[in-house]
């Protein structure tokens, strides 16, 4: 092909890709109008803190994203809201986006930093403090021993 003009392909099927990244498989393209997107993430620990990377490409941080702390769930909400302009494709995705992710302790009041930067919102959340010792003695008593050392 010399200069010529990329032809395109149209099927009546959709790629494999389609049908299995949906929340319905086998029904491309439907899903509940109350339904939220999941928001792809990473998560991290090690010196002290957890760290939540989510993928949210395009947002407005202060008007779009929404992060919740309730107990040791941490819950990160979007909204990513379509132009009007007409498009002939677009693959990208509109709509509501919802991720919970459950943490092994609760999160604590303070603490908890939130950024994002070229798509990417960042939560930093800190670890609690560990025991430093698991090893102690338990005080063995006599449930009705009220005078100890006296014998009957």
């Amino acid at each position: 092909m010399t200069g010529g003009k990329a032809q395109h392909r149209h099927s009546h099927f959709p790629d494999f890709n389609d049908w299995f990244s949906r929340e319905f498989p086998g029904l491309p393209g439907w899903r509940p109008a109350t339904a939220a997107h999941s928001i792809p993430i990473e998560m991290t620990s090690g010196d002290g803190v957890y760290v939540l990377r989510a993928e949210l490409p395009g947002m407005e941080p202060a008007d779009d994203i929404s992060v919740t702390v309730d107990d040791n769930f941490i819950t990160v909400s979007a909204q990513h809201r379509e132009t009007k302009e007409d498009k002939e494709h677009s693959e990208f995705r509109y709509g509501s986006f919802r991720r919970t992710v459950r943490l092994p302790a609760t999160i604590p009041a303070e603490g908890v930093d939130a950024s994002y930067s070229d798509g990417i919102l960042t939560i930093r959340i800190p670890m609690p403090d560990e025991e430093t010792t698991t090893e102690r003695t338990i005080t063995v008593k006599r449930p009705d021993s009220t005078d100890e050392g006296t014998a009957s």
